[in-house]
């Protein structure tokens, strides 16, 4: 019952307004006070420098400054550039490039809400020009942010990965297929939607070999990036928090050496903006070590598994069980702060249950961070509706076949788990 009140407080604060690390962090270091605790004060202070002593988790800061560096390296303009080329023959086929983007920005930016808000500034705008509807080019920009989760190196999958003991090398190559089938229903559902509306491709010609060679050669740099990701993972050349040093020296040289748009200006602004993004991401996961002390003191994992396994025993159900939990509130909170709260609560339950916490880590991801691009609370929508002037209303409308896309992934995700696990099996 204890965690269960501490549980309500911190999402009364979250809700109230208060920011996400102090109201995790007041909620957990409250539990420390009630006259029935038996443990003394000063745990939770230990908790809290406790959280900050873990190698993996290097990787949140090196991945941050990794996306700020290759913003500013030039590599974004290439890549729309190429995305154009090879998609923008299509129906709609200024929308279908910004999918086409997004998955080329996946192993780079690592941020749905960055990727989101990256689009909407840069080809908003120019899409709504062309006569595409306000509302669906917000919903398009941000669901397309939705890949992002899921290609590596995502930091959702970071984070989950390190609160959940789960190999982040095995969710990072897990995820590419996932990336790939989202990519995919949602270029189809916009080619249905482009086919109604009567929205037209932007170039009149298929791509020859030659214009794609030439968009691949002038982007090799950024389209190579997660490939020598995976491979140094996969071949031990470094671990995933290894590789976030990796990727922030390759980002330097490419954007320094190679292409030469990386000023000292442009790194120190870098720089300063990832300060500002890791001290509140760290601030989150350092009180979210009380948060989760105490709900793993007071057994809430082992309790949740007894009644959980009690009550469904197919593995299945359980899924879409959890999934429809997890919708819901994603709808309602931002998804790292679902990651910090109910990893280490969620992650013990699916093992007993028999399912691949792998398996499970890819679903909940694509489901918390779709619940931010959804009403009433999403941060990607607020974002991009913001940015675009665009109406709730309409960005909510137009936002349903996006949505239905979506969820036909995620079932097939839970109906055929090998969907996900075959390549992380395949080559680790």
């Amino acid at each position: 019952m204890t965690s269960i009140l501490i549980l309500c407080a911190a999402l009364t604060l979250i809700f109230l307004g208060m920011p996400v690390a102090f109201s995790i962090g007041i909620s957990g270091t409250a539990y420390f006070l009630l006259p029935s605790t038996v443990l003394p004060d000063s745990t939770a202070v230990q908790r809290i420098v406790a959280s900050s002593q873990s190698f993996p988790l290097l990787a949140v800061p090196l991945f941050i400054l990794l996306g700020n560096l290759m913003n500013r390296a030039g590599i974004t303009p290439r890549l729309i550039d190429l995305a154009m080329t090879l998609a923008g023959w299509m129906r709609g086929g200024l929308a279908q490039s910004t999918l086409i983007l997004s998955a080329l920005m996946g192993g780079i930016s690592g941020s749905a809400v960055a990727d989101a808000a990256m689009q909407a500034r840069i080809l908003g705008k120019p899409m709504t020009e062309e006569g595409y509807d306000s509302g669906f080019t917000g919903a398009l920009l941000s669901v397309g942010g939705l890949i992002t989760a899921t290609l590596p190196p995502s930091l959702g999958l970071i984070l989950y990965g390190y609160l959940g003991e789960v190999s982040i090398g095995r969710l990072f190559i897990a995820g590419v297929v996932p990336g790939v089938l989202l990519t995919i229903a949602l270029m189809a559902t916009t080619w249905g939607i482009s086919v109604r509306r009567n929205y037209k491709p932007a170039r009149t010609t298929f791509p020859t070999l030659a214009e794609v060679g030439r968009g691949f050669y002038r982007s090799f740099w950024a389209v190579i990036f997660p490939i020598w990701l995976l491979v140094g993972i996969r071949f031990g050349f470094f671990t995933p928090s290894e590789a976030g040093a990796f990727a922030v020296v390759y980002a330097l040289i490419v954007g320094g050496l190679i292409y030469r748009e990386l000023t000292w200006r442009s790194i120190y602004e870098a720089m300063m903006e990832s300060a500002r993004d890791i001290g509140m991401i760290m601030l989150i996961i350092l009180f979210s070590g009380v948060f989760g002390f105490v709900i793993t003191f007071e057994r809430v994992p082992q309790s949740l598994t007894e009644f959980t396994l009690s009550a469904i025993e197919d593995p299945t159900v359980l899924l879409f069980v959890v999934s429809g939990f997890l919708l819901a509130l994603g709808m309602l909170i931002e998804a790292t702060v679902l990651v910090m709260l109910l990893t280490p609560i969620l992650v013990p339950v699916i093992t007993a249950a028999g399912i691949d916490p792998v398996h499970f880590g890819l679903i909940m991801m694509t489901l918390v961070t779709f619940g931010g691009m959804t009403p009433p609370v999403g941060v990607s929508m607020f974002t991009v509706c913001g940015i675009l002037n665009a109406s709730y209303v309409g960005y909510s409308i137009r936002l349903i076949p996006l949505a239905c896309a979506v969820m036909a992934v995620v079932v097939a995700m839970i109906l055929f788990p090998n969907l996900v696990l075959f390549l992380p099996a395949l080559l680790m």
